[in-house]
């Protein structure tokens, strides 16, 4: 899900406010992300004073740690980019029963845990996660798996260089 997507899911209505944007925005974007890239956003105890954003990028994973109200300061973010080969993530995992589904995903010491619809949506972040860790891709998968428009410019020169292409004699038999 993209960060404005984000808006209306906050549990706290100055959560996400344009404040509070205004300092995850710019820190996304000078580490290598998208203005409103496709991210993971943990709220943590109490989303109302702090929470971690988890955004997509071609060069590896957009940790920014997000405090809503420092007194007499306003919101403050505190950013970095882990580079996909850095990434530190834990099984992907999912319990099936009673027409439910639990998931849960562990990534840089921080479990998303969610059921149904939102372990649908974890699950197609963890492997997104998964494709930047293994150089491919990112924003090719859909919540229900189907492949669908990669979300950056850059992901086709990535894609080529993944493909194996056959040279001028043809495929090899």
């Amino acid at each position: 899900m993209r960060l404005e997507g984000w808006r209306q899911r906050a549990p706290h209505k100055d959560s996400l406010g344009p404040k509070v944007r205004a300092v995850i925005e710019p820190s996304i974007a000078a580490l290598g992300g998208d203005p409103d890239p496709e991210c993971w956003i943990v709220w943590g105890d109490d989303p109302a004073i702090r929470y971690t954003v988890l955004a997509l990028s071609e060069a590896g994973l957009v940790l920014v740690a997000v405090r809503v109200n420092v007194p007499q300061e306003g919101p403050r973010s505190s950013s970095k980019l882990i580079r996909w080969n850095r990434v530190q993530t834990g099984e992907l995992a999912m319990e099936i029963g009673g027409g439910h589904h639990l998931l849960s995903f562990q990534i840089e010491g921080l479990i998303l845990r969610g059921s149904d619809a939102e372990a649908d949506e974890i699950a197609a972040f963890a492997l997104d996660v998964f494709a930047g860790m293994d150089g491919r891709p990112l924003g090719t998968r859909s919540v229900a798996g189907t492949r669908i428009k990669a979300s950056s410019p850059t992901t086709a020169a990535g894609r080529a260089s993944v493909l194996r292409l056959p040279g001028p004699e043809g495929p090899s038999r």
